[in-house]
């Protein structure tokens, strides 16, 4: 299994398996700029539809063994199962060779196990999607989080928050002014990122579905980066660019990120008119150094005209 970084995702595109066109996305011929990807078989797809979004998925693992296998540069694939059963069957599929890993729905303390036994090759990455009631009791999440940890830790990329389910529990929908962070979800968000980040898991930001919002999309992005999420879950490709654009460093932190990781650094020391301590501030700098690497340098900061410019070892 080679090791993913959880900044390796960018914006999450989910897309229903019942979509004709994935071939062409997981080979770049359609969004090249695409990061990862997710074939969902859960909420984007009906009930009835269920046989023959599995039927699609199969043709789209049989295609890409018919080309040798998906390319270096494509994004990363994943698939959402509708539940546990399912998965179950998906994981014994020899073709899911060519899938990186499961995104698991409605992951909670009590369903973990039905899980671990069902999702057994140890090839397959991780997502589990935070998105039940359980999500607003923090001790439950300590529970979940050291349960994860205990089995599961080495093949979680992220944890994945479900904004507009967790909104739903509460009959609420974010309206088409205001970002996630004027919600409930101004508490849902800082608490996961405080007790799952404490954990050593990484976080990716709910999805933001206001389509002719892309001012507020680029509000609420500042908002997730500055409470430490590493990406975002998109459900439109005009989001994707926004979505990645965003999670560029600025170059002033990039400077400060290596000041601080430097050998040769002092105790404390000012920068740019800010303290830094590399003893509080290392990993703050080594995830600005990881961002970096996956997603570059904003380019308002690398002057007029001059493309962002990603760090060496970035794959995609």
């Amino acid at each position: 299994m080679n090791n993913v970084s959880p900044y390796a995702l960018g914006a999450t595109l989910y897309m229903p398996a019942t979509r004709i066109d994935l071939l062409d996305i997981v080979f770049g011929t359609k969004l090249p700029e695409l990061r990862s990807l997710v074939v969902c078989l859960e909420d984007a797809v009906a009930e009835i539809d269920v046989s023959t979004a599995l039927k699609n998925l199969s043709g789209l693992l049989n295609a890409i063994a018919a080309r040798g296998g998906r390319p270096s540069d494509g994004p990363l694939l994943f698939v959402r199962p509708r539940d546990s059963d399912m998965a179950a069957v998906l994981n014994d599929w020899p073709l899911m060779r060519h899938v990186d890993g499961f995104v698991v729905p409605k992951l909670t303390l009590r369903n973990l196990y039905a899980w671990q036994k069902a999702v057994t090759n140890p090839d397959l990455y991780l997502m589990p999607t935070l998105e039940t009631p359980d999500v607003f009791n923090p001790n439950a999440m300590v529970e979940l989080g050291q349960a994860l940890k205990a089995d599961l830790f080495q093949r979680v990329i992220a944890l994945r928050i479900g904004g507009n389910d967790l909104m739903g529990c509460l009959g609420l929908r974010r309206t088409p002014t205001a970002t996630l962070y004027s919600t409930p979800m101004s508490y849902v968000i800082p608490m996961l990122a405080g007790v799952m980040g404490s954990q050593g898991f990484a976080l990716t930001a709910p999805v933001f579905e206001q389509l002719a919002k892309p001012d507020l999309l680029k509000e609420e992005l500042e908002l997730d980066i500055a409470h430490g999420l590493v990406g975002k879950t998109a459900i439109h490709p005009s989001q994707v660019s926004i979505i990645q654009d965003s999670l560029r460093v600025s170059l002033e932190d990039l400077n400060s990120a290596k000041l601080i990781v430097s050998d040769l650094a002092p105790a404390v020391f000012k920068h740019n008119d800010v303290m830094c301590e590399p003893a509080t501030h290392y990993k703050w700098a080594m995830r600005v150094l990881e961002r970096a690497r996956w997603h570059g340098v904003k380019p308002t900061d690398l002057g007029s005209g001059e493309a962002p410019v990603l760090l060496a070892g970035a794959a995609r």
